[in-house]
């Protein structure tokens, strides 16, 4: 496992269940989906922050949160990396690795 985010993550899954006390990324999962999910929204408006006022260390700083925080939500959801690359892998071969999937157009009513 040499993939930085893989070791984060695996960093991150093996404080799941721990008493929330004994760090703080024990404490942030055990505050549940909504306030996961709110930390990692959090992260993204610093990231898109730093990159509108040109802060490029910012976004370097602040893209290591992102991840960190991505990777708590994945594993509270219990949610692998490797679930991740595999999504990325079939999303690669339709379309191309550096373009994302259109969103379904509504439906007419």
């Amino acid at each position: 496992m040499s993939d930085p985010i893989d070791r984060l993550y695996a960093a991150v899954a093996a404080r799941k269940g721990a008493p929330a006390g004994s760090s703080r990324t024990a404490k942030l999962l055990a505050t549940g989906t909504t306030k996961i999910a709110q930390k990692l929204g959090e992260e993204a408006i610093e990231v898109a922050i730093d990159a509108a006022t040109g802060n490029r260390q910012g976004v370097v700083l602040e893209s290591c949160d992102l991840l960190y925080q991505l990777a708590v939500l994945w594993a509270h959801l219990d949610i692998t990396p490797e679930e991740i690359w595999a999504e990325m892998s079939r999303r690669e071969t339709m379309m191309g690795i550096a373009e994302k999937l259109p969103k379904p157009s509504p439906q007419a009513a």
